[in-house]
């Protein structure tokens, strides 16, 4: 009789329940019906076909965007005892040829490839010899425009489908996507009344945080001073931002690798090996690193700069405390920051459109916000949200409200008389200098606006904060031209009497995340879970090295803290520890016990 979905949760993944919305895709896709699934990165996506994929007869196809991600996951779903290959190519002739005895032999259940593998005409051909039991598209996003990681290829996945003999049950999933991105991935992979999952996009266990350092190096490396030995990834926007970051890690002794497409690909493989296997702590990168990374135990991803998009940023920050550890996501700001964006948006291949645009205005307004940094996220992807998580900057820092009505009637004022002098509105620096009166040809003509010098004792930075406020709160707008507009709810301010208040925070109160020393609670045995986790976290790096395999391929952080909590003494108390499987007990099980019954020895 077939195992039931339970029964392969626990016997391959050792867990006893499905997170939120697992259990329904899974049931929609077991009978058949194509499915797309919007959850968190973390949030279990791939058990959603991983689990179907064993219970259904055949292979199944999973469509993955790049090929350091493909071999994560196979390398993973391996260790569990699941038959999985990969087919790309950083295969030799040799490789390739053996993968494909091994998938017409039956003993492979899931294969990963990329999209363009689609393409091929004898490849499909191949397909169709085969019992395909499931095609399920990873980081479906990419099939949009409006997706940060466009891939044209994506587009080809329909027809590769319709080309197989029967059709094929097809399950979509991505972390982030907008309603437009669902509306394409449905229409653009031919998805049949898809059973539509989603289960939100917050994360509660990462801390956002944006500062604006004066001096970036010096921020930067008092955060990693913050956080000794933990795995993190520090995010930088060009190439040369890598390199000198990396140097400057270097210099002052940290063991960090850096990674970006100028580089070979020996060396991009060989810092990649590092930092999977804990030998670098700091991986430096641009975004080509952006999705090839599946490692569960990162505490933290600082931003150097600001990148392109919130979709964008959120994949990136969502390679932080994967295994539900908390974990930091820093984002490093300056105004620099938004000359360098367009600078790339303007110089890419087909040049800044309509989706880039409003992308990267969204980015801007969260770097500025003062309001809660989660909220801003969720909202961006139109989910509701409290008024303060308690669990960011902006909400955990200490506030001040400031009455900054006067002010907001001045700016706004100003913003309408400049607009109907001229026709249109103009940019922040010119509107901070008719604002302040100065002595500048460019806003010669607006000399003799009643508003002409009317903040001259203000600074150019703080009326920008002022600035910032109102667009925060939706008082004006940066419109396409990058010129500050007032919006109708400005009517308010100016004409009834509406007070307006800014919102400044100081440093925050309290660090999160990574920073924070391991805090457990006593063990079961009335133990020392802390001292009992740092002991199996050294073990289970020999074992790492001894078996070639990153060291949360073994155990996750978040099972070695349940195994150090409950400090097991026999095999059957392993294997009721959550997320210890049968396979992974079977491998890992014996040495690890073997350290428990030393440590509660005294030995």
């Amino acid at each position: 009789m077939r195992e039931d979905k339970y029964e392969i949760l626990k016997r391959f993944y050792g867990l006893d329940s499905f997170r939120p919305g697992q259990a329904e895709l899974i049931d929609a896709i077991l009978a058949g019906r194509d499915c797309l699934g919007i959850m968190p990165t973390g949030g279990g996506k791939s058990l959603c076909y991983q689990v179907p994929a064993l219970m259904l007869p055949g292979l199944a196809l999973v469509v993955s965007p790049l090929i350091s991600l493909m071999a994560d996951q196979v390398g993973a779903l391996r260790a569990n005892g699941i038959g999985a290959e990969f087919l790309n190519s950083s295969l030799e002739s040799d490789e390739y040829a053996a993968v494909m005895r091994r998938i017409r032999s039956g003993r492979c259940k899931l294969l990963y490839i990329a999209p363009e593998r689609l393409e091929s005409a004898p490849f499909i051909n191949f397909l169709s010899g085969l019992d395909i039991s499931l095609i399920a598209v990873d980081e479906a996003h990419c099939v949009s425009q409006w997706g940060q990681d466009f891939r044209p290829s994506y587009l080809k996945i329909s027809a590769a489908a319709s080309a197989l003999p029967a059709k094929t049950p097809m399950a979509a999933f991505t972390a982030t996507a907008t309603n437009r991105v669902q509306r394409d991935i449905v229409e653009l992979l031919g998805l049949r009344e898809p059973f539509r999952v989603v289960t939100g996009f917050d994360r509660p266990n990462l801390y956002f945080d944006v500062r604006y350092p004066a001096d970036k190096d010096a921020e930067l490396l008092r955060l990693i001073a913050e956080r000794p030995g933990k795995s993190g990834i520090v995010y930088c926007s060009t190439r040369s931002a890598v390199e000198k970051v990396c140097e400057l890690f270097r210099s002052h002794g940290l063991h960090a690798v850096r990674y970006h497409a100028g580089l070979s690909d020996a060396e991009r493989a060989g810092a990649q090996e590092a930092f999977q296997y804990d030998e670098a702590d700091i991986m430096a990168a641009t975004n080509a690193f952006g999705m090839g990374i599946d490692k569960s135990n990162v505490s933290y991803v600082i931003h150097y700069n600001m990148p392109l998009s919130l979709d964008a940023y959120y994949q990136e920050a969502g390679r932080a405390g994967r295994d539900g550890s908390p974990a930091d996501c820093i984002l490093l700001y300056s105004k620099k920051d938004v000359v360098t964006a367009k600078y790339l948006l303007e110089h890419s291949e087909n040049g800044p459109g309509e989706a880039d645009i409003y992308r990267l205005r969204q980015m801007e307004g969260y770097c500025r916000s003062s309001r809660c940094l989660r909220g801003y996220i969720l909202g961006y992807f139109g989910e509701s949200h409290q008024e303060s998580c308690g669990n960011c900057g902006n909400c955990s820092g200490e506030r001040r409200y400031s009455d900054i009505t006067l002010e907001a009637q001045q700016i706004l004022s100003c913003v309408l008389r400049i607009k109907k002098r001229l026709g249109h509105c103009i940019g922040r620096a010119k509107l901070c200098a008719v604002l302040r009166g100065e002595d500048d040809e460019s806003i010669a003509g607006l000399r003799g606006l009643s508003t002409f010098g009317l903040m001259e004792g203000e600074s150019a930075r703080r009326i920008n904060e002022y600035i910032d406020s109102l667009i925060d709160s939706g008082y004006a707008y940066i419109n396409e031209f990058q010129a500050v507009c007032a919006s109708e709810k400005a009517a308010g301010v100016l004409f009834n009497g509406e007070r307006v208040q800014m919102i400044e925070r100081r440093e925050s109160v309290r660090l999160r995340g990574a920073k924070a020393e391991l805090e457990l609670a006593p063990g079961a045995k009335g133990h020392s879970t802390a001292a009992l986790y740092e002991r199996l976290r050294a073990k289970r790096a020999r074992m790492a090295r001894a078996s070639h395999v990153p060291a949360y391929v073994i155990f996750s952080n978040a099972t070695l803290e349940n195994i150090a909590a409950a400090a097991p003494e026999s095999m059957e108390e392993f294997l009721a520890v959550s997320g210890v499987g049968q396979v992974k007990a079977a491998r890992y099980g014996r040495p690890l016990l073997a350290e428990i019954r030393a440590f509660l020895d005294g030995k």
